[in-house]
């Protein structure tokens, strides 16, 4: 169950980032409120994934689904480059999250 947690909070990291182009640099005021209420959610489901998981991984995990994450939402929504060396950099983000949890217990 941890690890389900753990990624709907790496999934509400992705959340929070994109919102953050929204934001506007926080000047527009629902994308603002659903950017921190992301933030807050996403911060505290990594709180209750670390009951069990260990710190390290569960932050490991947390900002490569996030950083991973973001960088596809960019792609897709923004239109940003989508070269092989950035494809195979989420790729080695996304093999070392599989690795943490194939190896970390629980």
């Amino acid at each position: 169950m941890a690890w389900i947690i753990l990624f709907a909070a790496g999934v509400l990291e992705v959340g929070w980032a994109v919102g953050l182009k929204y934001t506007e640099g926080f000047t527009r005021f629902w994308p603002s409120v659903a950017t921190v209420l992301a933030m807050a959610a996403s911060m505290a489901l990594l709180g209750v994934s670390v009951r069990t998981l260990p710190l390290g991984t569960a932050y490991a995990v947390w900002t490569g689904i996030g950083a991973a994450g973001t960088l596809c939402a960019g792609i897709w929504l923004f239109g940003e480059p989508a070269t092989m060396a950035r494809l195979f950099c989420v790729f080695l983000i996304l093999a070392g999250v599989a690795g943490l949890k194939l190896v970390t217990p629980q």
